[in-house]
């Protein structure tokens, strides 16, 4: 096996028996740390240590870490345009923090029949939503209703649609 130090020297490739010996005579723990490599590499190193800088790596990557999450809109085929405008404007606002929209049309007893309904309100979403996000999934029938998903378009800088959304609602606001 190929030996290194606590330093990162190397120190050579010894058999497993000297390689312990050595770890030993520096008060410290023989680590393997690349056992798919030929030869494999260990280090010598306190193991407390090494568990240590493994955790604090860990911890530093999930901090760096952003979550997508998926968040649903519920609509109805006969949403009004006030409620539209309502949801499509939380839309834009999940989409600029990152997230995935998910968008349904319920369909309720008789109306599974005027599916077309359906599909013009989410293609108004599209439209309303076509600056910053792209479709992720189309829009398909699944059982009682009708979905789509919207991704964020990382072209796009989350601040602008921030300041989009936020212009859109103080110009709704005005009137």
């Amino acid at each position: 096996m190929r030996v290194i130090d606590d330093r990162g020297a190397q120190l050579g490739v010894m058999n497993p028996h000297d390689a312990i010996a050595l770890a030993r005579q520096r008060e410290a723990d023989l680590v393997e740390i690349v056992p798919g490599a030929t030869p494999p590499v260990c280090k010598i190193i306190n193991f407390g240590k090494f568990k240590y800088e493994l955790a604090k790596k860990d911890k530093i990557q999930k901090k760096h870490q952003h979550v997508s999450l998926l968040k649903e809109l519920r609509f109805h085929p006969n949403t009004d345009t006030h409620d539209f405008d309502f949801k499509a404007r939380h839309a834009r606002q999940f989409l600029a923090d990152g997230h995935k929209v998910k968008a349904s049309v319920v369909f309720k007893g008789r109306e599974i029949t005027y599916t077309a309904k359906g599909e013009q309100l989410l293609a108004r979403l599209s439209e309303h939503l076509a600056d910053f996000a792209k479709i992720d999934q189309p829009a398909k029938l699944e059982g009682r209703s009708m979905i789509i998903i919207f991704t964020p378009d990382r072209k796009k800088k989350p601040s602008e649609a921030q300041q989009k959304g936020k212009a859109d609602a103080q110009s709704e606001s005005a009137q």
